[in-house]
């Protein structure tokens, strides 16, 4: 697999979360599930190299070799406090 081609965007952010998509290599797109948002595991294990905190939140459907990810504002990995659920899509996913 072409990990060292994973490219990551700046992150950018609105007054909620802060935000940065991830574009993959045809190689590793072509395994990410199209039935479901990853968890941390799952991107983890297709390469995915980012701080912790970062929630897959979305499919960009008409490029679904972009990965969409998503984390609070000021996450402090050491703070429990802040690691609260996220809801996606109806489903409660730790951040």
């Amino acid at each position: 697999m072409s990990y060292k081609n994973i490219s990551y965007s700046d992150k950018y952010n609105d007054d909620k979360y802060e935000y940065r998509h991830v574009v993959l290599p045809r190689d590793i797109a072509k395994l990410v599930p199209k039935t479901h948002l990853m968890s941390e595991e799952e991107w983890r294990g297709l390469g995915v190299q980012q701080s912790k905190g970062w929630v897959h939140y979305m499919f960009h459907q008409p490029e679904p070799h972009i990965l969409l990810f998503r984390r609070q504002l000021n996450y402090d990995p050491n703070n429990p406090a802040m690691n609260n659920n996220v809801k996606i899509e109806g489903k409660n996913i730790k951040a």
